[in-house]
């Protein structure tokens, strides 16, 4: 079919009309564009007064059935984008419980951010899209959560909250025992007594130290985090709650008293991060290294693997060209068995990327870089025996046999995901660009993605192709069409509503 579009055509299909993606975004045009600006919400915007509760309100009362009729006649009368999407993450955090598992129902809150990110990176009649999406998934969530325990968020025992002065010790002390009434009231009190980035690094902390959940309290970190940075750091408080009561996550006995193979990692590099140099920081970037450690990720244990990076660290090697080795590699798992286990590779590694890149702390940042390695190699050995022999450095590119260079690469994603792969490799060396790519991906999850995993994953890889050097950077992002949706794929059912509900 590919054959039959131009490469202009395919974009506009792709990026607005009917004719490919049935139904496409051509709706949105009866919506007031939202600017790039205004989507960025300043940590000053909600204030006291600023009338959120209403928006809260409407989120959270509303049936599903009906809550984006709702929201888009009230968009029509002035709701703004800003409002909406407020809104849903304070629904989020106040209703839906991130346990027994981080993960599963609580995707609704985890995605959030994601969804963010792509309505900042899309063009401003886009921006809706992502969060309509949240939207439902929140209610679905929200259901979930009052059929199987009716949890909310209660209030915090006032009576065991630290002061300011004796907050950080107190939840460093209630986590490192499990204990989860004390870590509870002690993260009210870090919300309350201590700024941001102290705060950051202390969940930071406790969010890499144990690979249970495969990865999901490190993107809970990253992600909540991210999200108080668009709604205001006044909201804290039930976000670090919520926060520490997913960290403290476990099975079994408590990991105080056991020794639990989930805990082995980050009980044997925060010793090891005593055996780096002070000079860590000072390495020089090695295209060699990072080679290096791609095959060293293909087969060490983690114990050898985070050896070998305290290594290559003391011997003068930069951090970034182990951090670009573990991104690729993250990459590479995906295409060796594509799934959820291995897309988690992709996630946690941004997570954990994002972790290192925000933490002042150096030996915070060498404990996320230790742990990341280690939580790759996991991943690496959680995978069955039927991984195929691809790696990431050395398939091939094959270039697209038609003019229509993207829409031969999206609709090769619906049937042969590595024939995808080589075309997007062709085509990203070729135009040295990337930007039209990602914005065709970016726009088939809006029509296509049904999980919130579509978002996470693309948000993630979107995000950490600018992070990785240029030698491995289009091999990264091609890598990611084992997972980018197919133009092939039906629309999800949201579409339809959402464009009745703009009619």
């Amino acid at each position: 079919m590919h054959g039959h579009f131009t490469r202009r055509q395919f974009l506009e299909n792709a990026l607005g009309t009917s004719a490919m993606l049935g139904g496409g975004l051509a709706f949105l045009s009866n919506l007031q564009p939202v600017s790039a600006e205004e989507a960025k919400l300043p940590a000053s915007m909600l204030r006291p007064d600023d009338g959120i509760e209403p928006t809260l309100k409407l989120i959270e009362q509303t049936p599903r059935e009906s809550l984006l009729e709702e929201v888009a006649s009230r968009i029509k009368k002035g709701l703004t984008y800003r409002e909406v999407l407020a809104g849903l993450l304070l629904a989020g955090v106040r209703n839906v419980q991130p346990r027994p598992q981080v993960g599963f129902k609580f995707h609704a809150v985890l995605v959030i951010n994601s969804a963010h990110l792509a309505s900042l990176a899309s063009p401003d009649r886009d921006r809706w899209l992502p969060i309509f999406w949240a939207l439902d998934r929140f209610k679905s969530a929200q259901a979930e959560t009052l059929k199987t325990s009716g949890w909310k968020m209660g209030a915090v025992d006032e009576a065991n909250v630290p002061s300011a002065s004796k907050a950080r010790q107190a939840f460093i002390d209630a986590m490192e025992k499990w204990d989860e009434q004390a870590a509870d009231a002690a993260a009210a009190g870090v919300a309350r007594g201590c700024g941001r980035d102290e705060a950051f690094e202390l969940f930071a902390r406790f969010g890499c130290r144990d690979f249970r959940d495969i990865g999901h309290k490190a993107i809970y970190v990253a992600n909540s985090f991210r999200t108080l940075d668009s709604i205001g750091w006044r909201h804290a408080e039930p976000v670090l709650r919520s926060l520490a009561y997913a960290l403290l996550q476990y099975d079994g006995p408590n990991p105080s008293k056991s020794d639990q193979d989930a805990d082995k990692p980050g009980r044997r590099n925060a010793e090891l991060v005593k055996k780096v140099k002070p000079t860590w920081r000072d390495g020089q970037p090695s295209a060699e290294a990072t080679t290096h450690f791609l095959s060293v990720f293909r087969s060490a244990s983690y114990a050898d693997a985070c050896d070998a990076v305290v290594e290559a660290l003391n011997s003068g090697v930069a951090p970034a060209s182990i951090a670009d080795a573990l991104l690729a590699m993250s990459s590479e798992l995906l295409m060796r068995q594509p799934g959820i286990l291995t897309l988690h590779s992709v996630t946690s590694s941004n997570a954990l990327h994002y972790a290192y890149q925000a933490a002042g702390d150096p030996n915070l940042r060498l404990m996320l870089l230790l742990q990341n390695t280690a939580f790759m190699t996991l991943f690496r050995g959680s995978m069955n025996n039927r991984a195929l022999p691809i790696k990431v450095d050395e398939f091939e590119a094959a270039a697209p046999s038609g003019e229509d260079a993207l829409a031969e690469i999206f609709a090769d994603a619906g049937s042969n995901r590595m024939k995808a792969a080589s075309k997007a490799l062709a085509y990203l060396n070729k135009t040295g660009d990337a930007t039209d790519l990602m914005h065709t991906a970016r726009r088939l999850v809006f029509l296509k993605g049904n999980d919130a995993h579509d978002y996470k994953f693309s948000s993630a890889v979107l995000e950490d192709y600018y992070s990785i050097a240029h030698g491995l950077r289009n091999r990264y992002l091609a890598a990611a069409m084992f997972y980018l949706p197919s133009s092939q794929a039906k629309d999800n059912a949201l579409v339809g509503r959402i464009r009745a509900a703009f009619a």
